[in-house]
């Protein structure tokens, strides 16, 4: 093993993903190399994520299978929101732990390399006073044709959930021209797909002179030579606005796909969330993106078993989830987080009922996926192909509006078709994903 190799393990969304390409990116370029296992590795990292109580647990779980290895001069780190929520606590409960950085520290993360290897067991970077966004050309890319561009940092919200605005601090952007400046080197080195990140990505305000808004980056994105498709993530109903739309209409490099999280349908919920919005409000931002000019897919995010949350709120959801007819959403069990507003309010939902309408919850999306899904059979779709499925002779590719599918390609020929933008025609599908065969455009 040696004293310079390091194994990273990522948990959560896709900052932390993109946050650990950039820490990959600076370790290398620190002389340390990558290795596969943390059994062959001197230095293990989590980079981690605390959006729930399970994505926590898993972390400690993993620092647990591997203690008995710190008095064999493993070392071991904690990053993320874990390590920005818990802080110096994780070093009494996981004692072998010798690093804990937020990812507002990342940038100072050679200085604390250099302590690690001085011997010191008790690294932190967790201040969040920062203007920083990381943005850093030591970016290490795990994707040859998608790359991730964080264009905000943090969170200004309340939602009495979310630990996020403790965990990232508050919102930074990034200048319009420096993001500008990443797409173009992406598409030089021959990424064609760019997908922008921020907890909260339509809340971008350019800091510069600029000042460009949200929807003005995304048209200047839109324009880099190079670049067939963009995609975003996430965005808050309060901030989206209209602009965003029309842009989406008039670029379509602008991806046919909107995640826009509602949590609840309720506005009373809404409002005990602090979400800053109410039901009506969200759904006339539902009604710009089934009025626009393309056909554009929209997921959303769903919570059940609020405190406080009633059987006609969790109805509302339910009626919410019947008329947008979501192409798919991400559902979770409300989960108690360390900070938030939530902890403190009266009337928790018992565990065996979030279970159950979380079930019901999922039993709903998937039958309307299954039809949503089955309007496609027989539809032209591009896909950027993205993998081999070698057991299935199927390539793997994902369509503009998000939708995997996997396709038989008929003159197969041995040539590899990872990276290239196919025609497939949709022959069957099923609750998640779509089956086809390539097809000849005339």
């Amino acid at each position: 093993m040696s004293g310079r190799t390091f194994y990273i393990e990522t948990f959560g969304c896709q900052m932390n993903a993109h946050d650990s390409e950039k820490v990959v990116g600076t370790l290398v370029a620190q002389g340390y190399t990558q290795v596969e296992t943390p059994e062959e590795a001197h230095l293990v990292l989590y980079n981690t994520c605390s959006i729930r109580d399970k994505a926590e647990q898993k972390v400690f779980n993993r620092l647990q299978q591997f203690k008995r290895d710190a008095g064999k001069g493993k070392v071991f780190g904690v990053l993320g929101c874990v390590a920005q929520q818990e802080g110096e606590k994780i070093f009494a409960r996981a004692p072998h732990v010798s690093l804990v950085a937020g990812s507002a520290s990342y940038t100072k993360l050679p200085q604390m390399l250099v302590q690690l290897e001085a011997g010191n067991r008790r690294v932190t970077g967790l201040s969040l006073e920062t203007d920083e966004t990381f943005d850093t050309p030591l970016t290490r890319r795990d994707n040859p044709h998608r790359a991730y561009i964080t264009i905000i940092e943090g969170c200004d919200k309340s939602c009495a959930y979310c630990v996020v605005p403790f965990t990232r601090g508050p919102e930074r952007s990034r200048a319009g021209e420096s993001v500008l400046a990443e797409a173009r080197r992406l598409a030089e080195q021959g990424y064609t797909e760019i997908q922008l990140l921020g907890q909260n990505v339509n809340s971008y305000r350019d800091p510069s002179a600029a000042g460009w808004d949200f929807a003005t980056l995304l048209g200047r994105v839109a324009q880099v030579a190079g670049i067939r498709r963009v995609r975003y993530t996430t965005s808050h109903p309060r901030d989206f606005v209209k602009a965003i739309v029309d842009v989406m209409d008039e670029n379509s490099v602008l991806c046919d796909h909107v995640h826009l999280p509602v949590q609840s349908g309720s506005t009373r919920l809404l409002a005990a969330m602090d979400r800053q919005y109410t039901r009506d409000e969200y759904r006339r931002r539902i009604e710009w993106i089934k009025t626009a000019k393309r056909k554009y897919s929209i997921t959303t995010d769903i919570i059940v078993g609020f405190p406080g949350e009633t059987d006609a709120d969790f109805q509302h959801t339910l009626d919410l989830l019947d008329e947008v007819q979501y192409d798919s959403l991400f559902s979770f069990k409300y989960s108690a987080r360390p900070h938030t507003a939530a902890l403190a309010m009266p009337d928790a939902i018992p565990e065996e009922e979030k279970q159950r309408r979380l079930a019901i919850v999922q039993e709903k999306q998937r039958a309307i996926q299954i039809r949503r899904n089955a309007d496609r059979i027989g539809t032209l779709q591009e896909v950027l192909v993205e993998g081999r499925n070698q057991a299935l002779g199927q390539w793997i590719g994902r369509t503009s509006d998000n939708r995997p599918l996997n396709f038989t390609h008929r003159d197969e020929g041995g040539a590899s078709l990872l990276g290239q933008y196919l025609p497939v025609r949709v022959t069957r599908s099923g609750p998640n994903s779509l089956v086809g065969e390539s097809a000849t455009v005339e």
